[in-house]
């Protein structure tokens, strides 16, 4: 599991991607399809045609850090296929990246 810290940026690619790029090919399609410098600190997040594979790209301030996770029983919940980007929550990565439904993870209560 990765854990990141709270300070951390979290953006999913909405739009699936093809799951044949490597580091390079998904930094320059963050760069260039979703405007997000892959060398900034921030980790995105890649989904496949398929529900059940992932991919994260991060820079760990000595190299881009592709991690690929494929679910074995199950499908990670994705939110619906558009074009661009959306924020996550820490805590709301944490269960995507386990195969639970983000969706229902709530934040602290005021």
């Amino acid at each position: 599991m990765i854990y990141p810290s709270q300070a951390v940026r979290i953006a999913i690619a909405t739009k699936s991607v093809d799951f044949c790029k490597g580091h390079d090919g998904l930094a320059a399609l963050a760069e260039r399809e979703l405007g997000r410098d892959s060398h900034s600190g921030i980790i995105i997040v890649f989904r496949a045609k398929r529900d059940d594979r992932i991919k994260l790209l991060l820079w760990d301030r000595s190299g881009l850090v592709l991690c690929y996770k494929r679910l074995e029983h199950c499908n990670f919940v994705w939110p619906k296929v558009q074009d661009g980007m959306m924020r996550l929550t820490k805590a709301k990565f944490e269960a995507l990246f386990e195969g639970l439904d983000w969706r229902r993870v709530m934040g602290p209560s005021r």
